[in-house]
């Protein structure tokens, strides 16, 4: 095996769980062909965050390697609603919420992806064109005891949950989606391998080439320990603002930073590895970090708005003020109002008690001096700086 193969399936490996299988995906770069990349995402919700891009970024790197990438937009897929990893039955979404999540899609994607070396595809494509006779021929390829390997399957299964038989053709439908593009290599996290490896299977009773697999970790989200989600709320998305992103990556964990690294940064793996001596022996995993915080915030930004991003979180960590506070302003009757229902009027608390609970730990601050005292009284016409945190700020008049 040359040297230059050895080096493309370093870059293929970098930070994946498994490749399946690896002699396979050698003989097919020895053929010095652009091989088709698949990786499927299904419009369930308009925005991507990171833990998406950990297949995104991967997706370059085959394009880097010279290979072309299929994007596959899920849109009859989304209909069904993906049933891996969950416990309950999903409701499906309509064809109208499917459309306008992956309106957002391209736009996001390809602030990663080159645009020339990508060819964006929606499974409705070939789908919707599979008819009932179609559908009929593809679920009688597999036996539900098969089906029931599945490990979701499986618990919900044995623990009376209730499988509708619609689900059953979520992973049918994914592994015909290779069929009909001919994929060469699919991408998927650790908890698609059942799906990915159905592919395999369909390509293989359709007399194609089987294509390989490789399989991504999940990301952790902000918390470091369950996977990145926009439900639980420790996500970053990547159409956030960039002075939030910026402050959400110097959020995470001194431990958790690697792994964010390794999967995210398309820094060189020898380059990390140079970085982590260094912490090691002594260097302050901050600068890194913050290193890292840029190279992200840039990557959806661009590079003006991620030092923009940077100034101001410098600003905030100091306990000073950053020079884009939103203005607004407060109605009240009377002349006076408390200083714990401005900042709930002004949007910065849910509620008057958590801003009492804000003043205890010393993080309501006005004019960039804390506030202690809860009887505090605010006049009408006062105009002033409210904080709470590092992060939160408006310039509030009161009226």
């Amino acid at each position: 095996m040359n040297s230059d193969i050895n080096q493309a399936l370093a870059i293929i490996k970098r930070g994946a769980d498994e490749l399946l299988i690896e002699q396979e995906l050698i003989e097919k770069l020895k053929k010095g062909k652009p091989l088709r990349i698949k990786a499927g995402f299904d419009p369930t919700a308009p925005d991507l965050h990171l833990g998406h891009t950990v297949l995104i970024n991967k997706l370059r790197q085959f394009q880097d390697l010279g290979h072309h990438v299929l994007f596959l937009i899920g849109d009859f897929t989304g209909m069904i609603g993906d049933p891996t990893g969950k416990s309950a039955t999903r409701p499906p979404l309509t064809r109208e919420q499917v459309a306008e999540n992956a309106k957002s899609y391209a736009s996001q994607v390809f602030k990663i992806l080159d645009k020339d070396k990508t060819e964006i595809v929606f499974n409705s494509s070939w789908l919707t064109d599979l008819g009932a006779a179609g559908m009929l021929k593809l679920a009688a390829s597999h036996t539900v005891a098969r089906m029931l390997e599945r490990d979701d399957f499986s618990k919900r299964f044995k623990s009376n949950q209730p499988i509708a038989i619609h689900e059953f053709m979520y992973p049918l439908l994914q592994g015909y989606d290779s069929v009909a593009l001919k994929a060469d290599v699919e991408i998927g996290g650790t908890d698609q391998k059942f799906n990915l490896l159905m592919g395999r299977e369909l390509q293989k009773q359709a007399g194609q080439a089987q294509q390989c697999v490789l399989t991504m970790p999940l990301l952790e989200g902000l918390d470091g320990v369950n996977k990145m989600s926009k439900s639980l709320g420790n996500y970053i998305g990547v159409a956030e603002p960039a002075t939030q992103i910026f402050a959400k990556v110097m959020s995470i964990s001194d431990d958790l930073m690697w792994r964010y690294l390794d999967l995210l940064s398309f820094q060189s793996i020898e380059l990390i590895a140079t970085q982590k001596h260094a912490v090691e022996q002594g260097s302050n995993p901050r600068d890194i970090k913050f290193d890292f915080a840029l190279e992200i915030t840039e990557r959806f930004h661009g590079k003006d708005a991620a030092q923009l991003a940077a100034k101001d979180f410098i600003a905030r960590s100091k306990g000073g003020i950053p020079d884009d506070v939103p203005q607004l302003s407060v109605t009240i009757e009377g002349d006076l109002i408390g200083v714990a229902q401005l900042f709930k009027l002004a949007g910065l608390v849910e509620s008057t008690s958590e801003a009492y609970r804000a003043m205890d730990q010393g993080g309501i601050k006005l004019n960039g001096e804390k506030v202690t005292d809860k009887t505090l009284m605010l006049k009408k016409g006062t105009q002033l700086i409210a904080q709470v945190g590092k992060r939160k700020f408006a310039n509030v008049t009161i009226l």
